[in-house]
């Protein structure tokens, strides 16, 4: 029995799955092939399902003598015979959702990602496992095409609507020829050849033996070289360490200086000779907390050259076109006390206590950072790093992290698994303004509740290391603190009170 094949296409907004419709739409009515297609757009990224379905009579109208073949106006779980994705976490939704099985669909996916809000908003590292949806794709379909379509838009200077067509035409499918549809482009006669070479892109990952590619992290550090002496340091420590110390000095490097990479050094010296365990999570957060997120940092970030260059490859701006980015900055009292000195902004802090409007005021801002004077401003504010040793901030967080490190320390002498724990914490402390106050208030009440009495010998080392980490995990899944709470109330020592962000 004769049956029409399917084709499902997810897509976030934005992308060009409508125009990607109609070129496969206008490719089928070419091939003289009876075709239907129907849509549910999102009106911008994550905001609700953005699928295409289009179903094609495999056989031509002179085939099948004038007859109207029936279509569905929608698609029916189990029924995809292609299901293709312009994102990896849009292709695990509709697995779930039951469009693909392994009996019969082809899935054709791109890996790379767009993280959702929801991602984004936990405290903690709150992105999907890459590695499980490829796996529960793979697992859930017949066969598979993955590579990193983004990218492949990006090197091709196309939309990436263009790569998935040519990654749909690819997969033999359809009984449409691949020049129908580089016609069909050409028909169109909109940025011509940026989409026949988006489009033979895909179509070249869709016929090759293409492996799953997920792009490389930047590494936003290359620019930056370290001196002899700090690599002479460095190879001294354990080699399952090295990976992470090449990175980290660079990064305090680039953050202020070579002597501030030194003291890097010097702080996680004492735990060269511990636990190996313990010692490479001290050595990736201490560079984290060491590099600490301020106004100077977001300057530093923002005046990058290769952040211009970054934002025209995205947009697709050509050599002659000018891209105006707009800055849009939102300081608040905590942000503008954290670069002044010590004794100034203990004045200032004194009296935002004592006033709510004062201790409520932000300053709104929009800023051309691609004009000569946003930029220069910007600039202006990035050179400020080195006064950054005298500002309010840096002290603060230097005592901060020495009061961790001495936890670790003491921790350390008792058991390793309480010292790695009480490491790992410092994925609390992160961020500027409430997040800052929010994650530093969370520490403070699970090293009352547990770190002290763990410490003091009041509780079982072994078993605060498994109540640490559950209470951190706790606390890194809700920004509000409740579930800290109820996780802490659970132990048997008394609960801290909460303390407000005000505070």
């Amino acid at each position: 029995m004769t049956a029409p094949l399917t084709l499902l296409i997810a897509a976030l907004g934005g992308e060009g799955g409508g125009v990607l419709t109609s070129w496969i739409v206008n490719a089928a009515q070419d091939s003289n092939l009876p075709v239907q297609a129907t849509s549910i757009p999102g009106v911008a990224q994550r905001t609700g399902a953005t699928t295409y379905y289009v179903e094609i009579w495999p056989q031509t109208w002179d085939e099948i003598d004038g007859a109207e073949p029936v279509f569905a106006l929608s698609p029916s779980p189990g029924e995809i015979d292609v299901f293709a994705s312009s994102e990896l976490l849009e292709t695990g939704r509709q697995i779930q959702s039951g469009y693909v099985t392994p009996d019969r669909t082809l899935l054709i996916a791109s890996t790379h990602r767009v993280f959702a809000t929801s991602e984004k908003m936990k405290m903690g590292d709150g992105r999907a496992d890459n590695k499980q949806l490829v796996q529960v794709a793979g697992d859930r379909s017949k066969s598979q095409i993955f590579f990193d379509m983004e990218d492949a838009a990006r090197n091709a200077g196309a939309h990436i609507s263009a790569v998935l067509l040519g990654s749909i035409a690819g997969c033999g499918t359809l009984p449409i020829s691949d020049e129908t549809f580089r016609e069909g482009i050409r028909a169109e006669g909109k940025a011509v050849e940026a989409n026949l070479a988006g489009f033979e892109a895909g179509l070249k990952a869709a016929k090759g033996d293409v492996a799953v590619q997920a792009l490389q992290p930047e590494d936003r550090f290359a620019h930056v070289t370290a001196t002899p002496d700090l690599l002479k340091r460095a190879a001294s420590f354990p080699a399952e360490v090295q990976p992470t110390l090449d990175h980290a000095i660079r990064r305090l490097m680039d953050f202020q200086d070579t002597a501030y990479a030194g003291l890097y050094l010097d702080r996680l010296a004492p735990y060269a000779d511990g636990e190996v365990d313990v010692l490479v999570r001290v050595a990736k957060y201490l560079a984290v907390r060491m590099s600490f997120e301020d106004v100077i940092r977001v300057a530093q970030a923002k005046t990058r050259p290769e952040r211009l260059a970054r934002i025209r490859a995205e947009t697709g701006a050509a050599a002659g076109d000018s891209v105006k980015v707009t800055e849009f900055l939102k300081p608040g009292i905590a942000e503008f006390c954290d670069v002044l000195p010590e004794g100034i902004a203990r004045m200032v802090l004194a009296r935002a206590e004592k006033s709510e409007k004062l201790r409520n005021w932000h300053k709104g801002m929009e800023l051309n950072s691609s004009s000569v004077t946003g930029f220069l401003k910007l600039k202006t504010l990035a050179g400020m790093r080195r006064w950054r040793r005298r500002t309010w901030r840096f002290r603060r967080e230097q005592e901060s992290i020495e009061a961790w490190l001495d936890l670790i320390s003491q921790a350390q002498k008792l058991n390793a698994a309480l010292a790695a724990e009480i490491a790992e914490c410092a994925r609390l402390i992160k961020g500027y303004s409430d997040t800052h106050v929010r994650g530093t208030g969370n520490f403070g009440r699970i090293n009352a509740a547990l770190i002290g009495p763990a410490l003091r010998r009041e509780i079982d080392a072994e078993s605060a290391a498994v109540d640490i980490a559950a209470a951190r995990e706790a606390a890194l899944a809700d920004p509000d603190g409740l579930t800290l709470t109820q996780t802490l109330s659970a132990s048997a020592v008394p609960v801290p009170a909460r303390r407000e962000a005000a505070e």
